[in-house]
């Protein structure tokens, strides 16, 4: 088992003890999602690909809380954001949009983008080092930014 989801597996536990119902509740439901990740593998994951699952899991919880103020469910909205609060703590360290920015500037020059028709070519080469440690969308709209100036 990898170290990452045996420390989620622990949580989950110690939560069960404490009564920490949100909490159960949402490291429950990251671990399902492991578990079904695993199935579609048909073996156990890495602490990588835990981490993948994670982000997903965070991302798709990004968006309903989009979704939710949206709609005007405040209720919905913070129930999400306190399950997105504990998956966060599962998570790497965020990048800084400093730290975005050098890696997008080293992957223009590596590949010799000229402009937006190149993202394709300049994200193929950001994303790889930036999966789990950034948030995707502003990822994208770096690039968009540094490749229209």
């Amino acid at each position: 088992m990898s170290a990452l989801k045996q420390k989620i597996a622990d949580d989950m536990h110690q939560a069960m003890k404490n009564r920490e119902a949100a909490r159960l509740s949402t490291l429950k439901m990251l671990l399902s999602a492991i578990g079904y990740a695993e199935m579609d593998k048909q073996r156990e994951l890495t602490d990588d690909e835990v981490k993948a699952v994670l982000s997903k899991e965070v991302k798709q919880h990004r968006e309903s809380i989009a979704a939710y103020k949206q709609g005007g469910r405040a209720d919905l909205v913070e129930k999400e954001e306190g399950e997105l609060k504990i998956l966060l703590e599962y998570m790497p360290p965020q990048m800084s949009t400093e730290e975005i920015e050098a890696i997008v500037k080293a992957a223009i020059e590596a590949v010799g983008a000229t402009g937006p028709s190149d993202k394709g070519k300049v994200m193929g080469k950001v994303m790889p080092q930036t999966r789990g440690k950034a948030d995707g969308q502003e990822v994208n709209s770096i690039v968009d930014r540094m490749l229209s100036a």
